[in-house]
């Protein structure tokens, strides 16, 4: 008795090469699908900005373009060039003060056997989980008492206690990358420790800081709850400033999207400056 031969599972299914291929083409659809929804709601924003607010409420992309909303955005009651200049210099101050501190005191962990050095990292660790509304309203008590509630120093000053503990942890990231070998050798031929850190840790872990100093701004930039709660009129940044836009008819969408086109711009502007370190730096944050 001869039997037959076995069924060619190609004939109830797909092959390797169609396996393949159907895989690719579903992958292109979900990162497409994924550019979708994170570009939409942008390229809305980016439309409305130029549009009248009648044209805000219609799905027609034929408008006649105007440049009236970023003028009006910076007159009175809006005002908001003030605005900017708190939020750029709020952030900036944070980043100038925050990276150089955040960078010692990573080195001191990643470098040093310190008493009590894990505690003290879960420490700092443990505040990035602290709710912001939980801490605010011990910041606005004893702001008020010291005179720093509705200050640019004071936002500076809260700003620095929220991304001290993120860059300490990044930055030790960082120079753990960093071959010790190349600090004893700088050390054996005499160079002193501060020259070192000077000379051969700083420049390696370049990248790092500046990937560090990055987030850290964005953080400062984009910062609401606090500025809400302790700013009133003298030290209002951007994000509070977007809330002045309505009006008795509402929101004026196309104001509000000229002030969001003014606030996403600085962040692309930089992001396309430093966009090599940036990938640099958190590669060498990934590899050890």
């Amino acid at each position: 008795m001869t039997l037959a031969p076995p069924p060619d599972p190609r004939r109830f299914g797909l092959s390797g090469r169609q396996r393949r291929r159907a895989l690719g083409t579903v992958q292109i659809v979900l990162i497409v699908v994924a550019i979708a929804i994170m570009l939409v709601p942008i390229a809305w924003i980016f439309l409305a900005a130029f549009k009248n607010l009648r044209d805000v409420y219609t799905l027609s992309l034929w408008f006649t373009p105007t440049l009236e909303n970023f003028a009006t955005v910076f007159e009175p009651p809006y005002s908001l060039g003030a605005k900017l200049w708190n939020s750029t210099l709020v952030a900036t101050v944070t980043v100038v003060l925050a990276i150089p501190v955040a960078t010692m005191a990573a080195y001191s962990f990643s470098r040093f056997r310190l008493r009590g050095e894990t505690t003290m990292l879960v420490i700092i660790l443990a505040t990035q989980f602290v709710p912001a509304v939980v801490i605010v309203l011990p910041f606005f008590v004893m702001f008020r008492d010291i005179g720093l509630l509705d200050t640019r120093l004071g936002l500076i000053l809260v700003n620095l206690a929220i991304v001290m503990p993120f860059a300490i942890w990044m930055i030790k990231g960082f120079i753990d990358g960093i071959p010790i070998d190349t600090e004893e050798a700088a050390m054996v031929d005499g160079a002193s420790r501060l020259r070192v850190i000077r000379d051969v840790v700083l420049p390696m872990a370049a990248p790092g800081l500046l990937t560090a100093g990055i987030f850290c701004f964005i953080i400062a930039w984009n910062e609401f709850l606090f500025a809400l709660i302790l700013t009133n009129k003298e030290a209002v940044t951007l994000p509070i400033g977007l809330a002045l836009f309505k009006a008795e008819e509402g929101d004026l969408w196309n104001l509000l999207s000229a002030a969001g086109i003014i606030i996403m711009v600085p962040m692309f502007v930089l992001a396309l400056l430093i966009r090599r370190y940036f990938v640099q730096g958190m590669t060498m944050g990934a590899v050890r």
